[in-house]
């Protein structure tokens, strides 16, 4: 553990070092845009305390300072929930026959504890050339460069022939307490309607200072937690009997623990293979190379399977999360239950998937049911020219010779009630990042300034292709 943890503190070492000496990019409206971002970074809008509303507020606030009207932007909020309002802004084009293109980011975040952090979570720091704070990376990054955009379109009159739309959102982050997404394709349609959006989901690869490749994601899989419970008569522990709700539960779990899905690889995570089978080389390529074969070879599966997210992308997976049993410590079980958790490939179904586990428990004295609310299942979207296009056009401007690589998501993002609801929808931000997750979601949550500001700039350059064609 020593050793790890030595190595771990000189990859971080050398990668804050490498970071310190980058040269940092100098676009136009830079000071403007990190004044924007550190608004928005400072604005509280956890669940517990913070609002969404306000920093909505002050979005629009830069927008109309930019110049766009009243009738241009839009601050939606359920009455019995105030402070979980979206921003709606809308840029409108030149082709009203034209369907327009949605910008999707929410402006929520985790939940951070000052005390647990080296820096205050709510104060922007930039440090070593890294921005920390909470929402540094998720999602106020791109909302930050979404908002920024807009505004620079209007103080350069750039009319798209396509109506760009800006959505600011709340609640990606407690889907089971409000999800803005939702509720306004509930109450408010036409706020998102649109030809496709961009969102979050996926960013860019760094192996120390290289950049390794650009990702644009294509589709994600459902999340839905299953219920697995069992009851017996119990009794005291003094006279055990064979038949033990824990045992019983148990058993059942270590079924679905040993139990594999099948493999089916959908167009993203086919095109994922195709270009990372080149980039990684070696055994790991050569596997994905030979998986893109019909069947798909059971060697290369198990090769890619030692990733745990290269074996997530491949097949649905679920997995035992939590546990409650028992109600005394000498007395027998009454119940067991648990918690598993799915991430289904978003071609098959939730039903399906229950009747796969039932399938593999094989026992009648487990029950299984849904745990929480059903989870929208829809197909992953087309990733055709007029997509793939304009995106490598300007990665190619910007890195050239770094390879745009599709993926579909094995986490969940707003994207999934985008995409049920009908609309295309891609995470694509150009925001470079390390393998080791940024802290997102955890302590000390950075982005490289570098990164967030080439990020700004591919987002706004992509935007403009894409509304243009």
């Amino acid at each position: 553990m020593i050793h790890k943890l030595a190595a771990a503190a000189a990859v971080a070492l050398f990668a804050t070092s490498a970071a310190a000496q980058q040269a940092v990019p100098n676009y136009p409206g830079q000071a403007q845009f990190r004044a924007l971002y550190q608004e928005l970074v400072e604005t509280n809008t956890t669940l517990s305390s913070g609002s969404c509303t306000e920093a909505a507020q002050k979005m629009a606030a830069r927008l109309k300072a930019g110049g766009y009207g009243e009738g241009d932007i839009q601050i939606l909020a359920p009455a019995e929930r105030p402070k979980d309002g979206a921003l709606i802004a809308v840029l409108r084009g030149s082709d009203s026959r034209l369907k327009p293109l949605l910008l999707l980011a929410h402006v929520d975040v985790v939940e951070a504890k000052r005390e647990d952090w080296v820096r205050d979570p709510f104060k922007l720091v930039e440090e070593d050339g890294y921005f920390y704070a909470r929402g540094a990376s998720d999602d106020k990054a791109m909302a930050a460069a979404f908002t920024d955009a807009m505004i620079r379109y209007k103080s350069e009159g750039f009319r798209p022939k396509r109506t760009i739309k800006l959505a600011l959102t709340c609640g990606e982050e407690t889907p089971d307490t409000f999800n803005g997404v939702s509720w306004l394709l509930a109450h408010h349609p036409g706020a998102l309607d649109a030809a496709f959006a961009l969102n979050e989901g996926a960013g860019g690869r760094l192996m120390g200072d290289k950049r390794v490749y650009l990702g644009i994601q294509a589709g994600e899989k459902v999340y839905q937690d299953f219920t697995l419970e069992t009851t017996n008569p119990g009794g005291h522990s003094s006279r055990p009997v064979k038949d033990n709700a824990i045992y019983r539960l148990s058993a059942a779990l270590s079924r679905i623990g040993t139990y594999d899905f099948p493999v089916a690889l959908n167009e993203a995570t086919r095109l994922h293979f195709e270009r990372m089978s080149t980039i990684l080389g070696g055994e790991t390529g050569a596997a994905m190379k030979a998986a893109l074969a019909t069947p798909t070879p059971a060697e290369a599966v198990a090769s890619i399977s030692r990733d745990a997210g290269y074996n997530s992308m491949m097949r649905t997976t679920c997995v035992a999360t939590m546990v409650d049993a028992g109600h005394a410590p000498n007395a027998l079980p009454q119940r067991a239950a648990a918690n598993v958790n799915c991430r289904i490939l978003p071609d098959e179904s939730v039903e399906g998937t229950l009747q796969r586990l039932t399938e593999v428990v094989a026992d009648p004295g487990v029950k299984i049911t849904l745990g929480g609310a059903k989870s929208p299942v829809s197909r992953p979207p087309p990733l055709s020219r007029d997509i793939l296009g304009p995106a490598e056009q300007t990665a190619a401007e910007l890195w050239p010779g770094v390879p745009l690589v599709p993926a579909m998501a094995t986490g969940a993002t707003d994207g999934r009630f985008l995409l049920a609801a009908g609309i295309p929808t891609y995470g694509l931000s150009g925001m470079f990042s390390e393998p080791d997750g940024s802290g997102v979601h955890g302590l000390n949550e950075r982005i490289r300034v570098r990164s967030l500001y080439e990020g700004r700039e591919f987002l706004y350059r992509v935007v403009k292709r894409y509304a243009a064609r």
